[in-house]
């Protein structure tokens, strides 16, 4: 056998390695890291849209799981939780019920969310929050629609109406959350805003106003009327849909 003949079989280890990159035998990966390559490169070469939503989770599971075939916790993900976007949003401790599944693992799913909420957040600083609106909900949707509980959040806003601040006043039970005016209205002049927008989830998944939610909106109304504060409009949001005080002729 000649000595170029015998890489075939990588007898020769060192006249391998002299060859060049484009005729060198490959040996191809196989098993869970074979498995991992293909996944990223199809991912790579086509995007989001070249993989299924078990295959996303698998390649946010491979940041915190390098050794560990990730496919049957995906699975279990989805079962659990119905969807990807329900995996990512999903409380941590009902993620760490999941088998498999720990904190780092955990972390990086919850990481996700948090980048996606703060990529959404970026495209309403700085800029007229009336003027865009559809971008405001998108991210009003990242991070409410899928609260468990209720959440009131307020929206402060300074005389161009720019975003100074979107603090979350409360959380309640999954129908109620105590809302106190004196509170969000002491929160505007420390910031210096001329106006607000108040914010808060129906995890019913139904964003129509209860009788308390209409009351509370008036109190808030009038009191930063009296201190020369404007309240623009007051958004429930569902899983999916929300409903605007103004648009609904209720404030």
């Amino acid at each position: 056998m000649t000595r170029l003949a015998a890489t075939a079989g990588f007898a020769d280890v060192s006249l391998l390695e002299t060859l060049s990159p484009e005729i060198r035998p490959v040996k191809p990966a196989v098993g869970v890291e074979g498995h991992r390559a293909r996944l990223r490169a199809r991912f790579l070469a086509g995007g989001p849209d070249a993989v299924a939503e078990h295959e996303l989770i698998e390649m946010v599971l491979f940041l915190a799981l390098p050794r560990r075939d990730t496919k049957p916790i995906s699975r279990a993900l989805l079962a659990r939780f119905g969807s990807y976007a329900n995996v990512i949003s999903a409380p941590l401790p009902e993620l760490l019920m999941v088998e498999g599944l720990g904190e780092a693992a955990a972390a990086a799913l919850k990481l996700v969310q948090a980048s996606a909420q703060r990529l959404a957040k970026a495209e309403v600083l700085y800029r007229p929050i009336l003027s865009n609106w559809e971008r405001l909900m998108e991210y009003l949707q990242s991070v409410l629609a899928r609260e468990k509980v209720e959440q009131f959040r307020v929206l402060y806003l300074d005389n161009r109406n720019k975003l100074l601040a979107d603090i979350a006043q409360a959380k309640g039970t999954v129908n109620h959350t105590p809302v106190y005016p004196r509170e969000v209205l002491k929160r505007a002049l420390e910031l210096h805003a001329t106006a607000i927008i108040l914010v808060h989830n129906h995890p019913s998944g139904d964003p129509s106003p209860s009788e308390d939610d209409i009351l509370m909106t008036r109190e808030v109304k009038h009191a930063a009327q009296a201190l020369g504060l404007v309240l623009h409009d007051h958004v429930i949001v569902g899983n999916g849909q929300w409903m605007s005080f103004k648009k609904a002729g209720l404030l």
